[in-house]
């Protein structure tokens, strides 16, 4: 190749060599005496240069799925677009994994996604879900008033059917605008404040007739495993949901929407809101009568008869002796509920959990195990309340104990997954007991107070008003925490932590009240065994009748002497 080589044309490299050496005539002839040196490569053929191409092939197609995706100025967080988008997932948990591996940048600033679903993927998608969020919120919480007034006063059976029918319909209204291509914000808002209206009807309504069946002796415990329907039902709606979502985000809601429609056709044909619809006694009855009380004629005395009075409104049912503490305990404790209920998968995609970030996917499916703590603590809850005969002091003690663990769980839960789960699920313990507690047996207990002198049709009306001021305390508490968590999660768990705070001193009172009957009936308990008061909460001891002059006057139901009722309410 000797002389053929050299009558052939300078490559390419060597020509730009030759540029960047400069006008140096030291550094050409020190380039010309190499290039005599050694003689120059022949120009390759072009197949031989497809075949040094394709050792290169795999590594250029590494280095193109390494390489960053752009970031559109239309993209949402990770957790708000992965229910819009309608792309194809894996099993959901129990079934599939419980923790995946997050994408392979950590960074929680770069969590670019698809395009999603308009009006929710532009620069205030954020925004616009919260005040859906919101919108619902609020309209479940105002019209949980006017559903308890109207369920003392309907068919419980019809009302509560038909309240589920229709929630099942809009619920399904708002997934079908996947289909018909529904771009509106309108719309979207519209079917969830009606949605949130119509599920206003449901909890009144289910407190009351489980109230009606259950008696206040063992009604802690029964209404605290009752009660773990709500936390099941959280669980199973989110795998639901994540099941149908690769097949569209619409599924999501249709299918929930069409299970909650089917539950009322059951309710409508299946279900007995009074024990005497049946041919039962109510259980207040058997309970006085095991008690051997006196059915009394005159104010308050013929409520062991069985007759359901009239419906009393919902003036006189704020005026009931504990109704405004509970109501106003609840409304910072489902503040504290509901922020972790909406927030809670968010932080933990977030927070680096053992060094390593989770995705989206793995931190739904862990934050699931938030509302396991929350079955426990509510079972629990109502059994100390039932063994104590004291409400308050239950529920006060479990809002003092939520402090050091939500602490903890900000301050340790990053260590290790498994140190995750642990305070996950103490933390929903204290913040979840109290709630159902609240929520189920106090309701049920303070919608049959004596004070009602025969109208034993309030639990519906007494369960609304407690229920609908925590609903607005559920719907500050996300809001509360969009707005916070610009200034880091710290600030979030400080307000969660004054929430809890607020929520066990609202009830200070009433626990004073307990606690000073406890020991009492510690002192004297031969004397309380007379007076047919054990078992008897101070809910029931006092019953305030109507105020003549400016004095109150008090009934003793137990047949408590005068000196020893004036010494209980000395301790107030």
């Amino acid at each position: 190749l000797g002389r053929e080589a050299r009558r052939l044309p300078l490559p390419v490299w060597r020509r730009r060599d030759r540029r960047r050496r400069g006008s140096s005539s030291r550094a050409a002839s020190a380039g010309r005496r190499v290039r005599a040196q050694r003689p120059p490569r022949p120009r390759p053929r072009p197949h031989l240069r497809r075949l040094r191409l394709l050792p290169r092939l795999p590594q250029a197609h590494q280095h193109r799925q390494e390489r960053p995706r752009p970031r559109t100025p239309s993209s949402l967080p990770r957790l708000l677009r992965s229910p819009l988008s309608p792309l194809p997932s894996s099993l959901p948990w129990p079934l599939g994994p419980l923790f995946l591996p997050s994408p392979s940048n950590p960074n929680p600033l770069d969590r670019s996604r698809p395009k999603g679903w308009a009006p929710f993927d532009g620069p205030d998608g954020t925004a616009k879900l919260g005040e859906i969020d919101v919108a619902f919120l609020a309209c479940y919480s105002l019209g949980m008033y006017g559903a308890g007034h109207l369920g003392d006063r309907l068919d419980l059976r019809l009302f509560l059917s038909a309240g589920m029918i229709g929630s099942g319909a809009f619920v399904a209204l708002f997934g079908i605008g996947y289909f018909w291509r529904v771009h509106c914000f309108a719309y979207y808002l519209a079917m969830q404040m009606l949605a949130g209206l119509l599920q206003a009807t449901g909890w009144p309504s289910v407190v009351a007739v489980v109230g009606n069946w259950f008696g206040g002796r063992k009604r802690g415990l029964i209404m605290g495993i009752w009660n773990a329907h709500t936390s099941v039902g959280n669980i199973g709606g989110s795998l639901l949901a994540a099941s149908v979502l690769q097949y569209g985000w619409g599924w999501s809601f249709i299918l929930p929407g069409a299970l909650i429609a089917f539950g009322g056709l059951l309710v409508y044909f299946f279900l007995a809101p009074y024990p005497e619809d049946l041919g039962f006694s109510l259980p207040r009855r058997e309970e006085e009568e095991e008690g051997g009380r006196d059915d009394e004629e005159g104010p308050g005395g013929d409520r062991g008869k069985g007759e359901r009075g009239g419906a009393v409104g919902i003036v006189k049912a704020f005026l009931i002796p504990g109704v405004i503490p509970f109501a106003l305990c609840l409304f910072f404790s489902k503040l504290v509920a509901y922020t972790f209920l909406y927030w809670l998968p968010f932080y933990l995609s977030q927070t680096a959990i053992g060094g390593e970030y989770m995705s989206v996917k793995s931190a739904g499916n862990l934050s699931t195990l938030f509302d396991v703590g929350g079955i426990i603590g509510g079972i629990l809850a109502g059994y100390i309340s039932d063994q104590l005969n004291a409400r308050a002091t239950t529920a006060a003690t479990f809002m003092y104990f939520a402090i050091p663990a939500l602490y903890a769980y900000h301050a340790y839960g990053s260590i290790s997954q498994s140190t995750n789960i642990i305070l996950m699920m103490i933390a929903g313990l204290f913040v979840n007991g109290p709630y159902a507690l609240i929520t189920t047996a106090v309701s049920a207990d303070l919608g049959t107070h004596k004070s009602l002198r025969g109208d034993s049709r309030a639990l519906a009306t007494v369960t609304a008003i407690i229920d609908g001021t925590g609903s607005v305390g559920a719907a500050l508490g996300p809001l509360l925490t969009g707005f916070m968590s610009r200034s880091g999660w710290c600030a979030v768990f400080k307000m969660l932590m004054v929430g809890a705070f607020i929520a066990g001193m609202l009830l200070s009172v009433l626990v004073k009240a307990e606690l000073a009957q406890i020991f009492h009936h510690r002192i004297n308990p031969s004397n309380d065994r007379l007076n047919g008061a054990e078992g008897k909460s101070i809910c029931s001891v006092v019953t305030p009748l109507l105020v003549e002059g400016n004095q109150p006057q008090y009934l003793c139901s137990n047949r408590y002497s005068q000196a020893m009722l004036v010494e209980i309410l000395a301790d107030f």
